[in-house]
């Protein structure tokens, strides 16, 4: 997406055309160069701490708007065998009803999936927070249970399956621990991916390595590589401007920064979104998107998690093929640029996670991660009885 700035207000405009090869990458791959110097340059624009502007910019451009709509509703707790699930008060009125209806459960349309992935090749792809593990209010605790990591585990001897997150990729690997897998960390910009069908040489923003983790030879694909000391000089300024703000969590994933207000007080949401504005307004080659309660600073690059699907496919062989049929399993805002991707190149399913009603590009829904580890159980099921 371009972002222009008046150094007042940052907007958020459509994506610009970028030179596409098959995935869209090249080395031109960032959208736009900003007059007055590039990010090879190394030079950056060290901001110093600042007055809080005016709180108009923040309800001018409609950050406070979408923070309160990205947060959850009224709660109540459901336990599960494995998890403790927030669950919203009125998920059995006659909305919620009505929107299952426009997104079915997967579960209870288990069957129909099936019918369409017989004779396909499956390829499952997962987000962590709010998929595999609940939302916590300590984004450092939010680990997933043994018996859902025996469920992707099983999963991943089955199919080809990748966790695509907003978190770091080392981080969310260390959260899941399984060398089955493949990793797209920072909403699908650093991506570890297989040797076996991707080389290096097909895109330059790819690069051979060997995982220290996992100890073989991967594809690694960073798109926004040089945008990591401007990332890491935004972190460390957001750290600076918001630790008088309680409550108020930084992380730096890399290729991206979230300012994570889930345990900030409602009324303290316009100073913290006003100290971001601020920030970014000065960085016009960063742009800001809304996750749940979360704030994300990310490179201003035509990519997303949407685009990290594509690339893997590609990289696994599974690309422009007829008898392949991808699931994407999510929660959370970003997720939709994968739905997005599947409804229009007619890739698969997509697969939202909610138990409230909320519009999406997704096929079907799971309420909770206790239905998404029902749902991956039983696609190990269906396949080792079709093996059988």
């Amino acid at each position: 997406m371009e972002l222009k700035s008046n150094h007042s207000s940052p907007v958020l405009t459509d994506p610009i055309p970028v030179n596409n090869s098959r995935l869209g990458i090249h080395s031109n791959l960032l959208s736009y160069q900003q007059s007055g110097g590039s990010l090879s340059s190394g030079k950056y624009m060290t901001i110093p701490r600042k007055k809080p502007g005016k709180l108009e910019d923040v309800w001018s451009n409609g950050w406070l708007e979408a923070m309160r709509s990205s947060s959850p509703p009224r709660k109540r707790l459901i336990k599960d065998k494995d998890f403790t699930i927030e669950a919203a008060a009125d998920d059995f009125d006659i909305a919620y009803c009505s929107w299952m209806i426009k997104y079915p459960s997967a579960l209870k349309s288990f069957d129909q999936i099936l019918k369409n992935a017989k004779n396909k090749k499956v390829a499952v792809f997962l987000d962590y927070d709010g998929t595999l593990s609940p939302i916590v209010d300590d984004p450092d605790r939010a680990f997933m249970s043994d018996s859902m990591r025996s469920a992707v585990r099983d999963v991943a001897k089955y199919f080809p399956t990748a966790i695509i997150s907003g978190r770091s990729r080392d981080k969310v690997y260390e959260l899941v621990g399984l060398t089955e897998l493949y990793y797209a960390g920072s909403h699908g910009m650093d991506i570890m991916g297989p040797m076996s069908h991707a080389e290096s040489g097909d895109h330059p923003n790819c690069i051979r390595s060997t995982d220290q983790q996992q100890g073989k030879e991967v594809n690694l694909f960073q798109p926004a590589r040089e945008f990591i000391p401007m990332i890491d000089e935004v972190f460390k300024t957001l750290v600076e401007n918001t630790k008088d703000i309680k409550g108020a969590n930084v992380e730096n994933h890399k290729f991206c920064t979230s300012v994570h207000y889930r345990n900030v007080e409602e009324k303290n949401w316009p100073t913290i979104a006003q100290r971001v504005h601020d920030i970014l307004k000065d960085y016009p080659r960063l742009r800001l998107t809304h996750g749940r309660k979360v704030l994300e600073i990310r490179p201003v690059i035509d990519w997303n998690k949407g685009k990290a699907v594509e690339f893997l496919l590609e990289s696994l062989g599974l690309s422009d093929r007829d008898d392949v049929l991808a699931i994407y399993i999510g929660d959370d805002k970003t997720d939709e640029d994968a739905f997005k991707v599947f409804r229009e190149r007619n890739l698969g399913y997509g697969i939202l996670v909610s138990s409230v009603p909320k519009e999406s590009n997704a096929f079907f829904s799971v309420r909770d991660p206790s239905e998404v580890k029902k749902f991956l159980k039983a696609l190990v099921t269906w396949k080792k009885f079709e093996k059988a």
